[in-house]
């Protein structure tokens, strides 16, 4: 049995809402537009180039219409902007503005302290581990074999 009874999903889950949580908060603290986690997650998934609303969606794990929402609410707040995907005539590749990397680089340093501060909670060498062990190669999902019994 784990000491908290809660899967590693749920627990990954958890760590990665802390830093959301922190992120969001630290960012609105600093006078920044405010964004949802799911527009916050948007932006970690966006290519340099530009990417469709259907690529944003799969990475996201999202319908193409909640990713839709999303960068609707971002090109409204001027953080997003949609452009004519160079490759196809009829999709539009979605881009940071010049506000939307601005916000995007904080965001990063952001980040970079809040895994600082994790650091000093849990100890250096834990969160080098735990990096590790997050860049660790998994391989393709595995599809198990139903058990039997």
């Amino acid at each position: 049995m784990h000491a908290t009874g809660r899967n590693l999903p749920q627990l990954l889950g958890d760590a990665r809402r802390w830093f959301e949580d922190a992120l969001l908060a630290t960012l609105q603290e600093a006078g920044e537009a405010p964004v949802s986690p799911t527009q916050a997650g948007l932006f970690a998934v966006l290519d340099e180039e530009g990417t469709t609303v259907s690529e944003l969606a799969r990475r996201m794990g999202v319908t193409r219409q909640t990713a839709h929402q999303a960068v609707h609410a971002l090109v409204a707040a001027g953080l997003l902007e949609q452009v004519p995907d160079p490759s196809s005539g009829r999709q539009r590749l979605i881009r940071r503005t010049a506000e939307g990397e601005r916000t995007h680089r904080e965001a990063e340093l952001v980040l970079h302290r809040l895994e600082g501060v994790l650091a000093e909670r849990i100890g250096p060498e834990v969160t080098r581990a735990l990096r590790a062990a997050l860049e660790a190669p998994r391989g393709s999902p595995p599809a198990l074999a139903p058990r039997e019994g």
